[in-house]
């Protein structure tokens, strides 16, 4: 995914401005494509150069007046495109799963608060996508819009339960480990 497609993406849903786009990204595209508030304004700037966006027209005077955009059918047509296009999965590279591998060798001291520290974070992160599902995908909104937005938000809450899941477990070999050492 690239953070142009991402903005098109956004704007289709809605018109917005820079700020707004920052906004939405920290709400919910930003869960699995995060952006800078410098590189979305640098991006619109791209992608109305390529005109594939362009400013809404203001009815008040432009100086001081936040701007906002909207997809022109070239943006659609990019889009569109890209959606069909074929992409292989990324390689996993993760630091944490370096770590432990680094650790194989060099020992674990420092390691396992970290690995409860990442517990924490998953499990927060999972109890704020639950709660996300909760309030926004309720049985009504089974539209096919509605359908595919829930299953982006369904990866994230299946890989916050792997993470969890595993993070227990390591913890658990630790304490063995540890057991053993004695």
């Amino acid at each position: 995914m690239s953070l142009p497609h991402a903005i098109l993406t956004a704007l289709l849903e809605k018109p917005s401005s820079g700020l707004e786009l920052t906004r939405r990204f920290d709400k919910s595209i930003g869960y699995f494509w995060s952006a800078t508030h410098q590189q979305i304004y640098r991006e619109l700037g791209r992608l109305e150069a390529d005109g594939l966006i362009r400013t809404l027209p203001s009815e008040q005077p432009a100086r001081g007046q936040k701007k906002s955009y909207e997809v022109l059918l070239a943006g659609r047509a990019e889009l569109a495109r890209w959606t069909a296009a074929s992409q292989d999965p990324k390689p996993l590279r993760d630091a944490l799963l370096l770590r432990l591998r680094a650790a194989a060798v060099v020992g674990t001291t420092g390691l396992e608060p970290d690995l409860r520290r990442h517990l924490d974070l998953h499990r927060r992160q999972l109890a704020e996508y639950e709660a996300i599902e909760q309030r926004d995908f309720t049985p009504d909104r089974d539209s096919p819009e509605d359908r595919l937005r829930h299953l982006v938000l369904r990866a994230g809450i299946d890989l916050e339960t792997f993470w969890t899941q595993w993070l227990t477990h390591a913890l658990k070999e630790f304490e063995e480990a540890a057991g053993g050492e004695g």
